[in-house]
């Protein structure tokens, strides 16, 4: 599509301002699928330099992210970064493991330098004043903060698509979904965009994206790491951590992004807690010691349930076969007790509200965010619901029941596995494969780690017979990380089920030569028509066409050459029960003079357009609150 297009002209534009210290030596170090060591004792031997891993993460974006769409910032600082980091070295100064490394922050992270936007329209172009506490923990570490990923917007969901980055897509099967929230980051590390992420996790959205994506990804304890700086969800399950391609980069990020931090009061409980290095604890034979509770009512019963279980209770005879003992454990009134703790959607409002008013958003409310239309529309549903939770609620009776019910259920779990002796608890991650776009995910088992507050790990644990990755998940008590590591790394070592995505380069499409389809119908775009009215200088003028069959929507989108430097991107909208409503398609985000495409709408979409509820939004590049809009009127 057209900003696709545009990224990548961007992408080839910071390519040009590398220098030969910045490539390859034809033939001496291919950095594909390397772990960080391996690249350390490469530029050791001085077979590389950061600028040229670097250059060859830029590259790799530049070539294959227009099929997955998980790149949505390129810092165009990075090679300076790495070339500044490449004399230190040659100076005799390494800072650590993750000297020179480039890595990738999903786009919730704040950062001093670059906008921080959840994905959310309503937060483009924001520069935070400083750094979210785990980012300055990895520029002091000497990483090179490569750029941001996509992510469900706002963190809110599990598929991966925001009103900012559109749908990121699977690598291993560009028709389906990556997981979420951290899609952008889970994809970001299985097509080597760069040598690890960071993702943040609220309910499975580490480990989600990394079951499907064939990565390693942590969930830690709550108090292990700061959420200082990362856009809230809820603070009660929040947390921020790695995604790699292995369990020994996860160990290296974690130890460069753990510790006391006063602006997170909840880290204090992680004092005395945290290991010289989490490295110390990759150990290959850490599965012949090994007690592990398998959870069997988590594997589900569904039909559709047994592909993913089949996998997993391979990797689990896997793991016996290479000495673990394999215990059957059932937690008491499960289901029941997780209802009873969850406080997933409780807190959104006011958590995310304070942010949003301390941001310098344009919007300072859940409620005002929902009335702005600056969002997508897919997160129109959990809006609501935060929305309508009671202003008093955080004092109210219901709240410290589920406080009080989250205590007992770790209190059960813990007495579970003391009980029974085991080391660690094993389950899917996910029952289910990744949803075909635009689906929703199904069988999520995140809430053990998140409503507990216990660290979680996703190995990868096979693939399926169509070809998709599965995960295993792999629950310790509070702040056992280090057992956790020791045992997925010794999995992880001896099965080696993680592989890389065969994803083509991206070819140009052609593109649409004039709408056509059985009805047509122009829309003109102005500031008066926007709600509130708006005095912004440029409008558009568009054509569109609808096809029936396909539910697809062609479109041609003009815009005066003379206000192209005033206008941040061309959005369709489907409003429902406000004047307002969120992003259902990307149309532009680098506006031309003239621009073709197509949008495959949803069934239910289809019928918005037919019962006049989408609209033509052009935002102003000040500020997204500006814009100029179109109804699209269906006749």
């Amino acid at each position: 599509m057209p900003s696709r297009r545009r990224f990548l002209t961007s992408a080839a534009a910071v390519l040009a301002t590398g220098t030969v210290s910045g490539r390859l030596r034809a033939a001496a170090f291919d950095p594909l699928e390397k772990t960080i060591r391996q690249l350390q004792d490469a530029m050791a031997r001085k077979e590389i330099t950061s600028a040229g891993l670097v250059q060859f993460y830029l590259d790799r974006i530049a070539k294959y992210d227009r099929q997955v769409n998980a790149v949505l910032w390129v810092n165009p600082r990075a090679l300076d970064d790495a070339r500044a980091l490449d004399v230190e070295r040659m100076r005799g100064r390494t800072r650590g493991p993750l000297h020179g490394i480039p890595i990738l922050l999903k786009d919730n992270f704040e950062t001093k330098d670059a906008p921080t936007t959840g994905g959310c329209l309503a937060l483009q172009g924001l520069v935070p004043k400083d750094d979210a506490f785990q980012v300055k923990r990895l520029r002091e570490a000497g990483a090179v903060l490569l750029g941001k990923v996509n992510l469900h917007e706002l963190a809110l969901g599990l598929t991966t698509v925001s009103s900012i980055g559109g749908q990121t897509r699977n690598p291993y099967d560009v028709t389906r979904a990556p997981g979420g929230s951290s899609g952008g980051s889970a994809v970001a590390a299985a097509m080597n965009f760069a040598t690890a992420t960071l993702g943040t996790d609220t309910s499975g959205s580490i480990r989600i994206p990394s079951s499907h994506n064939n990565c390693v990804g942590l969930r830690p304890s709550l108090g292990l790491s700061s959420r200082a700086g990362i856009i809230p969800f809820g603070h009660t399950q929040d947390t921020g951590g790695p995604i790699a391609r292995t369990v020994e980069d996860v160990a290296l990020l974690l130890d460069a992004t753990v510790g006391y931090d006063p602006a997170d009061p909840s880290t204090a409980a992680g004092r005395g807690r945290i290991p010289r290095t989490y490295t110390a604890f990759l150990d290959h034979d850490a599965l012949k010691a090994a007690r592990i509770g398998i959870v069997r009512e988590l594997f589900g019963s569904a039909p559709d349930d047994q592909e993913v279980a089949a996998v997993v209770q391979r990797g689990l005879d896997e793991m016996k076969q290479h000495g673990a003992t394999l215990v059957d454990v059932t937690i008491p009134n499960l289901a029941a007790q997780l209802q009873a703790s969850n406080l997933l959607t409780q807190e959104l409002k006011f958590y995310l509200g304070d942010y949003l008013k301390r941001s310098g958003a344009p919007v300072a409310s859940v409620e005002e965010l929902l009335a702005s239309g600056l969002h997508s529309a897919q997160l129109e549903g959990i809006l609501n619901v935060a929305n309508g939770t009671p202003d008093d609620y955080l004092s109210g009776d219901d709240y410290k029941r589920r406080l009080t019910a989250r205590e007992m259920l770790a209190g059960s779990v813990t007495g579970l596995m003391d009980g029974s002796r085991v080391d660690v608890l094993a389950y899917p991650v996910v029952r289910r494969i990744a949803p075909a776009i635009p689906g929703n995910q199904i069988g999520s088992n995140a809430a053990l780690s998140a409503q507990t507050g216990f660290p979680a790990i996703n190995v990868p644990a096979g693939i399926t017979t169509s070809g998709f990755p599965v995960g295993v998940e792999l629950l310790g008590r509070q702040f056992a990380e280090p057992k956790l590591i020791a045992i997925a790394h010794a999995f992880q070592k001896a099965t080696r089920h993680r592989m890389v995505p065969n994803v083509l380069p991206f070819v140009e499409p052609d593109m649409v030569s004039s709408p056509a389809g059985d009805v047509t119908f122009e829309v003109t775009a102005t500031g008066a028509k926007a709600i509130p009215p708006s005095d912004v200088g440029f409008g558009a003028t568009a054509r569109f066409a609808f096809r029936n069959a396909s539910r697809e929507l062609d479109y041609n989108v003009m815009l005066a050459p003379a206000f192209l430097d005033q206008i941040g991107g061309v959005y369709l909208h489907r409003r429902t029960n406000r004047p307002n409503g969120g992003v259902i398609a990307i149309l532009e985000k680098r506006p031309s003079g003239s621009m073709r495409g197509v949008v495959t709408l949803s069934e239910q979409e289809a019928g918005d357009l037919k019962a006049g509820r989408l609209y033509l939004a052009v935002v102003s590049r000040k500020t997204s609150r500006l814009s100029a809009r179109g109804d699209l009127i269906y006749a």
